[in-house]
């Protein structure tokens, strides 16, 4: 009977051993399919976070680039403004004409400006032969009409010249007294010439024609 009776015990001591076992494995694995997804949770949190990451880095490229194209832009209106014509396309002459005109002419809606270079010793009067000569080279502007009058003059190179009273076309009985061309000659008027530079001045340049 003793025999029978440890036998049962032993049995079911083996049975409890067994079952305790069991809820050691179930444990692990349950532990281990905890640890597995725990992983995976932050697998995926990680992939999320580079793909956060990827879109704003896109986002930025995009926003840097409109920027550019609006530089772009900008510089392209700069480079029309510089096309406009400006004075430094003209020589220093033809500044010194149209300034000349604008500021003497006596009359300012001419087709043409005529521009007569007239050399030292030439006479005053190509009409008269009693006529006085120019002590110096001068220069003559001119309209295309008789309306449109002239300007003679010398240049100091000083914004200063030297006006000679002397008309477009002379008129009156000749010979001439010799004293009227010495008080051509003597009365010139020292004017200074305003250095303008506005947009008259490059429509008045337009209109020269320098013989």
């Amino acid at each position: 009977m003793k025999k029978v009776i440890k036998i049962i015990y032993f049995n079911f001591a083996i049975f409890m051993l067994i079952g305790i076992i069991g809820c050691a494995g179930n444990t692990d694995e349950a532990s281990t399919n905890d640890s597995s997804e725990n992983n995976s949770d932050l697998v995926s949190t990680a992939e999320d976070t580079t793909e956060t990451e990827e879109s704003t880095s896109t986002s930025g490229g995009e926003e840097s680039t409109t920027t550019t194209d609006d530089e772009n832009d900008t510089s392209s209106e700069g480079s029309i403004v510089g096309d406009e014509e400006t004075l430094s396309q003209y020589s220093s002459e033809q500044i010194e004409y149209a300034r000349i005109w604008l500021q003497l002419g006596p009359n300012q809606e001419i087709d043409e400006l005529n521009v007569r270079h007239i050399h030292a010793g030439e006479p005053i009067n190509d009409n008269d032969d009693s006529s006085a000569s120019y002590p110096e080279d001068v220069i003559q502007l001119a309209g295309s009409r008789l309306v449109d009058g002239s300007v003679t003059y010398s240049g100091n190179g000083d914004g200063t010249i030297n006006v000679y009273d002397v008309p477009l076309r002379w008129d009156g009985e000749y010979p001439a007294e010799k004293n009227f061309y010495k008080d051509i000659i003597g009365n010139t008027e020292l004017v200074h010439v305003d250095p303008n530079s506005g947009e008259e001045i490059i429509e008045l340049i337009k209109l020269l024609n320098v013989h």
